[in-house]
């Protein structure tokens, strides 16, 4: 059975980080949609503009994951967007996975809360705005319980394969992994 994974985008999103989460999860069949906060085309931090599949108006699942992809100003409109917290809160509640990358960390869900004695990574230079709360942890992918982080761009692919470890299994991710000459 397909899983359903939300990629919320908003403008300023990184791009590299985006676009690597939406390409790896579908290469594994799952049922990703590209949800657009303030738009149907989405404009990312180096100029690219991406075609989101729904808005998240007008998006009404509760997704198996959720995908925050890092960039500036992505992340602050990411977290200015009431429908974005009320989504990832819910997602989050359920048990479901909740995945960031980059900025998001620190900038979506710290504040929210969901980063809460949890351990977690981010982008450089972004460690002290996970929080008291939260512990950092210098590594390219972290997940604890059903929250998984990542560094950044460079770490994009190895957070996509996490995902789909995670949402699927690795007998899933490891022809994918091998497709990709993927070494790690």
């Amino acid at each position: 059975m397909k899983k359903k994974v939300a990629v919320l985008l908003a403008d300023g999103f990184e791009e590299i980080e985006a676009v690597t989460c939406i390409d790896i999860i579908r290469r594994a069949d799952q049922d990703v949609k590209i949800v657009g906060i303030g738009g149907t085309v989405i404009k990312g931090s180096h100029g690219i503009r991406i075609n989101t599949d729904i808005e998240i108006d007008s998006y009404n699942d509760l997704p198996d994951a959720v995908i925050l992809p890092g960039g500036m100003p992505g992340v602050q409109n990411l977290f200015k967007a009431a429908a974005v917290i009320s989504l990832v809160k819910e997602v989050h509640k359920k048990g479901n996975i909740v995945a960031a990358i980059c900025a998001a960390p620190a900038y979506v869900l710290a504040p929210m809360g969901i980063l809460e004695g949890k351990k977690a990574t981010c982008y450089l230079g972004c460690e002290e705005m996970l929080g008291k709360k939260a512990t950092y942890v210098d590594r390219d992918v972290v997940v604890d319980g059903n929250i998984i982080t990542s560094k950044g761009p460079a770490t994009a692919m190895a957070f996509a394969l996490r995902i789909i470890d995670l949402l699927c299994s690795k007998k899933v991710t490891d022809p994918i992994r091998e497709k990709l000459l993927y070494e790690k």
